[in-house]
């Protein structure tokens, strides 16, 4: 529903026939606005309850509220109530009530899901905290499935979310500051972080941050990181994100902060290391021997999808000696009779294979996967027998396709850096690829995410930090948290080595 343009603002009067008029001038044309007014019998007083229908629960309404004005049997307790504060306090029993007094507090209550109390005579409202509204139930994260560990993952209702983090991290130190933001939207952003483990500075520059948005709309996370990253224009995310609530428990655990967006399943956490890229949880729970294999996996991968296309070009092209001669003949004879050079080719299934991946993702998911088969199989056999392109091209882009599904993070970069360095190879050769490679790590070593070095620990180089990068040493080697998050804690685990026998 649209954020009306409000009449009721200001200081809320006693007068309860000015506020039913002011309200049905704020929600004309609203059908979701319900307003029901009855006659309190032992205050002898007219009274309306004001909500909006869809965000609250109608029996808890009934139960904590109505009901209990129309019935209250004791007559001793209500002759000493004169304001709304007893009347909250002695005639309802709902678990969570206030009272306010100005009309836009009010307001701003109601439209994220509260009911307003109103009586006459007594100015302000009661706000009661009876939401109710359906949600999508707690399911395993589609984005990053595990094989062992935690399947929950985050809904896009806000409360839920905050309920999963504390539920994993049962501590008085957690803090879950609630903020505002959108003009008109009024969207509710959640600061969660640990005190006295957090940096202080790091949990008011994510304050001064949130707080400078000023758009009618922020309507998912996404948004929200765009305006508060650092280098915006970065193909780089220096912003962190997931949808696993144990990875979040985790992070704050080091002493990051989490912010978590009402609407959206996906939580931000700031700030983000480019190492994070080729970590998962599931890292920590099979071992540092296979985990540190995986990881460099992921680690070749993004070389891989980054590079595969671009040295292809500058081997075929500008460095043939390269090649091993048996392979060379065989590459030239799949490129006899092809119409096109291999930078030509090269680009053709590439710009075929994104519109495959954006057609796989974009269509439900039955079609998607048919047409992903189809235009893998039988488009690419199809142009390797028309003689449009060569055997070895396909192979090295679905090998590039395949090596970026590896690190799904890195996608989105690697798609346009791919690009990058295939034009470079194309013009310059192997000179051109050592060119891509040079700018690019040169670039992710300037960027910062909140004021902490991007490419931390690697550039600038901390030793103690390096056991959880690529290499992930076992659990009581990691004793302390990094260093460049600068928690005010730094002891995580003081076990020592185990010694069973």
């Amino acid at each position: 529903m649209a954020q009306p343009t409000p009449s009721w603002h200001g200081d809320i009067p006693a007068q309860l026939d000015e506020n039913v008029r002011l309200l049905m001038e704020t929600f004309n044309k609203c059908s979701d606005f319900v307003l029901r007014q009855f006659h309190i019998p032992r205050l002898g007083k007219n009274a309306a309850a004001a909500f909006i229908d869809g965000l609250v629960n109608h029996e808890a309404i009934m139960q904590s509220a109505i009901q209990p004005l129309l019935r209250f049997p004791h007559t001793d307790i209500v002759s000493g109530i004169s304001d709304l504060e007893a009347v909250g306090q002695r005639m309802l029993i709902s678990s969570e009530t206030s009272v306010a007094t100005g009309a836009d507090e009010a307001l701003d209550k109601m439209l994220h899901g509260d009911t307003l109390i109103l009586i006459d005579g007594m100015p302000g409202v009661i706000i009661l905290n009876v939401r109710g509204w359906d949600r999508r139930s707690i399911t395993e994260p589609q984005t990053e499935t595990v094989v062992r560990g935690p399947r929950e993952g985050f809904t896009e209702t806000l409360r839920t979310n905050t309920s999963l983090i504390r539920r994993r991290i049962a501590s008085s130190d957690l803090r879950m500051e609630l903020v505002q933001v959108g003009e008109r939207s009024h969207t509710n952003i959640c600061i969660a972080y640990l005190e006295g483990l957090a940096k202080p500075e790091l949990v008011e520059e994510a304050r001064t941050r949130l707080s400078s948005i000023n758009m009618d709309f922020p309507s998912s996370s996404g948004m929200i990181a765009e305006l508060i990253k650092d280098s915006p224009y970065s193909l780089f995310d220096t912003i962190g994100y997931t949808e696993k609530p144990d990875v979040i428990a985790a992070q704050l655990m080091e002493g990051r902060v989490a912010v978590i967006v009402d609407g959206t399943p996906f939580v931000l956490t700031i700030p983000m290391m480019f190492v994070e890229n080729f970590q998962t949880s599931e890292d920590y729970l099979i071992g540092p021997i296979y985990a540190t294999f995986l990881r460099s996996i992921r680690l070749l991968s993004f070389f891989i999808s980054f590079l595969a296309p671009a040295l292809y070009v500058a081997l075929t092209v500008y460095h043939q000696e390269l090649i091993p001669t048996t392979l060379l003949f065989t590459m030239i004879a799949a490129a006899e009779g092809l119409p096109f050079p291999a930078a030509v080719e090269m680009a053709l299934m590439l710009v075929i294979f994104e519109i495959l991946k954006e057609a796989g993702i974009r269509l439900p998911k039955p079609v998607g996967q048919a047409v992903s088969i189809v235009g893998a199989l039988v488009m690419g056999q199809a142009a390797i027998q028309a003689g449009l392109v060569g055997a070895p091209v396909v192979i090295v882009v679905a090998l590039t396709g395949v090596a970026s599904f590896a690190v799904p993070m890195l996608s989105n970069a690697m798609t346009l850096l791919r690009w990058y360095t295939l034009v470079l190879a194309a013009v310059m050769g192997g000179y051109g690829v050592m060119l891509g490679i040079m700018t690019t790590f040169v670039h992710i070593a300037s960027l910062q995410s909140f004021g902490i070095h991007h490419l931390s620990p690697i550039s600038p180089l901390t030793k103690s930090d390096l056991k959880d990068s690529v290499v992930r040493v076992p659990l009581w080697k990691m004793r302390a948290r990094p260093s460049a998050l600068h928690p005010v804690d730094r002891i995580r685990i003081r076990n020592e080595k185990p010694r069973w026998r």
